[in-house]
């Protein structure tokens, strides 16, 4: 969460969130999105209704500066050379090949932008690049104030490799993104469907994805998280994908609610800033409701 229409804007900043959590996913066995012949319909999120309704909720329109009869848009098979072009536009060409990957991007979009509600979200499928660098802990002694026994905490600087990412999230015109979003929402559909979602409006997750991330949390504190023992003869060569929360709540969150707390509370809360301005304008099309009548 990322390339045009229907969810450059939207899933570019829900990718952010996560960039650079790719190096902190457990070393679990992980189901992997397929495309577009093998339709994966997941369950539904506990954090989000089981049911979807009818109606659609948050409807998108043509963007209000696009000609009614605007130029076709690509087949989503043939969308990437096409949306290449508008990112770069978008963005500036050094951003996006620093920060984005592009091929397939519209379907690893629509597939992070779902598996963020859920528990895993699978990096084989992000649509950008993971964030250099090593998730780095503190154990207790290490950090002025850490007194407790046997406690292992991340550490304060870790939140510096999401900078960058952020830093560029930030510079995004969102209102822009939005407008290309919107233009190219058919294919972000498309690709919905054909995930399994028939019936289902992409625009709608998106919302309630958003408003899930939304309600995580700031931690101001340092968080306490446990090295999970891998039994066997062969040696870890990689020890810091198998970190988990200490805290059950926290550990019971979804990818995406995770993600965030691992970026830190300063990097948490100015994507929680984005990403308000994200929900504001992708909801912006839905009706308003009518205003009580006013009694005699």
């Amino acid at each position: 969460m990322s390339n045009n229409a229907a969810r450059f804007a939207t899933v570019l900043i829900l990718a952010a969130i996560g960039a650079g959590a790719w190096y902190w996913w457990q070393q679990r066995p992980q189901p992997l999105t397929a495309f577009p012949d093998t339709p994966v319909v997941a369950a539904p999120a506990p954090s989000l209704p089981a049911s979807v309704p009818a109606a659609i909720q948050y409807p998108i329109t043509s963007a209000p500066d696009e000609p009614a009869a605007g130029a076709p848009l690509p087949a989503l098979a043939d969308s990437d050379a096409w949306l290449s072009q508008a990112l770069v536009t978008l963005l500036g060409r050094d951003k996006v090949q620093t920060f984005l990957h592009l091929e397939g991007f519209v379907r690893h979009v629509v597939a992070t932008t779902d598996n963020l509600a859920r528990q895993h979200a699978p990096p084989m499928v992000w649509p950008v690049v993971p964030t250099p660098g090593r998730f780095t802990t503190l154990a207790s002694g290490e950090e002025a104030g850490n007194t407790s026994a046997g406690v292992t905490r991340i550490s304060p600087d870790n939140s510096l490799r999401y900078t960058p990412f952020v830093l560029f999230v930030e510079s995004v015109d969102t209102a822009a993104a939005v407008r290309l979003y919107k233009r190219l929402y058919p294919l972000f559909q498309q690709a919905y469907e054909e995930l399994g979602f028939t019936g289902r409006y992409f625009n709608d997750r998106l919302v309630a994805v958003i408003d899930l991330l939304l309600s995580t949390p700031v931690q101001a504190g340092p968080l306490d998280v446990t090295l999970v023992e891998v039994k066997g003869s062969v040696p870890s060569l990689r020890p810091w994908l198998r970190y988990e929360f200490t805290d059950p709540a926290l550990d019971a969150l979804s990818a995406g609610q995770k993600m965030l707390l691992r970026t830190g509370p300063v990097n948490h809360r100015r994507l929680n800033a984005k990403l308000l301005e994200v929900r504001r304008l992708v909801s912006s099309d839905a009706p308003t409701p009518a205003a009580p009548a006013s009694r005699p």
